[in-house]
């Protein structure tokens, strides 16, 4: 069963929550989180994502960018920026976008469940950026970005937040600039933290990471290393615990996560199609953008035409939770066969961008010459997600896309005391 706990978090003042809190530092490279952070000093992309605060060419793994994020973070809580709540609580976080609402807690998760695997990975991780997380929170001593985790939902825990968020008003409230709203609730009545920690240790056998495979895998790794550093720790110090926000499963949505091709593997037009006819039904659309409608069914985007692609039943099985994803089919009949990307990790040749950014990104970058051919699909289920967990299984690379994202710098969890 799942463990979890509340701690005094480090919070923004409310008049400038909505300047400070800012986009994950995954989600952004470095240039385009200079550019989001310009004419704001409050923003937390300063903190996250220090090379920003360098000359382009900064090497933003040198010491001097991780000593510069925590000069501004201390500069952050000296000034009065975040103030630190007196007694450990919860938090309930919710989001709005395009009518929709998910609703979370924001608690410590244990990371002795990580180790033990009640909290459910589906991602390799990469150890280059584990350690760049394990350096800015070692640094800077806190836990800045929360993990989205998400579990199937209990009922009555479902009701208790509900009510309270309904009975309560938010202590933050703003609309960021994608037109996502934003509430935080504070809970510090100890009764109702104690029976959340108690249904959820009662009721949720575990818990499955949505985003942030590696701010989870290099918390729980900083979490060993205090514990190494503190022989004498009794399992209650912050460091046993990471910044997460759980989310019934129920309440999410993953969007689609496309792929776009630099070259065509020294092909034509018609020698792609007449090989991607082997496994497909095609159907040609024409100029105007073809979004898939369900699974195993794709769309393509070359030379100025769109097509529907109609995976053939030979394509997949769907009794295997592997074999049974869109993200494997196109892997396994077109990417490979076709255009030779055997490692989507690695290869150069491919870009990923997410459902957010719509078709029409695709297009664009076609048609800029930048890409010569986009492939679109269909998003993958929750339910996909948690039975590839649940058999121990690892989804292949960018298979998924949640929005609305988690702020970074909303909430922050301290190591130290």
């Amino acid at each position: 069963m799942i463990s979890i706990r509340p701690f005094r978090g480090l919070r923004p003042t409310p008049e400038l929550v909505d300047k400070v809190a800012a986009k994950p530092y995954d989600v952004l490279n470095s240039a385009e989180a200079k550019a989001e952070a310009k004419g704001n000093p409050y923003s937390f992309l300063r903190i996250s994502k220090p090379e920003i605060n360098f000359d382009e060419k900064i090497d933003q793994y040198a010491d001097e960018v991780y000593a510069k994020g925590k000069e501004i973070f201390d500069d952050f809580v000296s000034k009065g920026i975040y103030i630190r709540d007196e007694k450990p609580c919860l938090y309930i976080y919710a989001q709005e976008m395009d009518g929709r609402r998910q609703t979370g807690l924001m608690a410590g998760s244990s990371i002795d469940d990580y180790f033990a695997n009640n909290i459910k990975k589906h991602e390799f991780t990469r150890p280059d950026k584990e350690n760049d997380r394990i350096r800015h929170m070692k640094t800077k001593m806190c836990q800045p970005g929360a993990v989205f985790l998400t579990y199937r939902k209990v009922d009555e825990i479902s009701t208790l937040i509900n009510e309270f968020a309904k009975s309560n008003a938010p202590i933050y409230q703003f609309i960021d600039s994608q037109d996502v709203t934003h509430f935080l609730w504070k809970i510090d009545n100890e009764k109702t933290i104690q029976l959340l920690v108690d249904l959820f240790e009662k009721n949720v056998p575990c818990s499955y990471i949505a985003d942030g495979h590696h701010r989870s895998a290099a918390s729980a790794k900083v979490g060993m290393q205090l514990r190494s550093e503190n022989p004498d720790f009794n399992g209650t110090e912050p460091f046993n615990y990471f910044l997460s926000v759980l989310f019934p499963s129920e309440d999410l949505a993953i969007l689609d996560y496309n792929r776009l091709l630099k070259d065509l593997n020294g092909q034509t037009k018609e020698q792609i199609i007449e090989k991607i006819s082997a496994n497909f039904e095609i159907i040609k659309i024409g100029n105007t953008i073809s979004k898939p409608s369900k699974m195993h069914q794709f769309s393509m985007y070359l030379e100025g035409d769109w097509y529907q692609l109609n995976a053939l039943p030979n394509t997949y099985n769907d009794n295997d939770p592997i074999e049974s994803l869109d993200v494997t089919v196109l892997s396994n009949h077109i990417l490979d066969p076709i255009f030779g990307i055997k490692d989507q990790r690695t290869d150069t040749r491919i870009d990923f961008v997410g459902g957010i950014r719509g078709l029409a990104e695709l297009q664009n970058r076609v048609d800029s010459g930048e890409m010569k051919i986009a492939f679109a699909l269909f998003p993958a289920t929750l339910d996909q997600l948690m039975n590839i967990a649940d058999a121990g299984e690892i989804m292949p690379p960018k298979s998924t896309w949640f929005e609305p994202k988690l702020k970074s710098g909303l909430v922050i969890n301290l190591l130290g005391t």
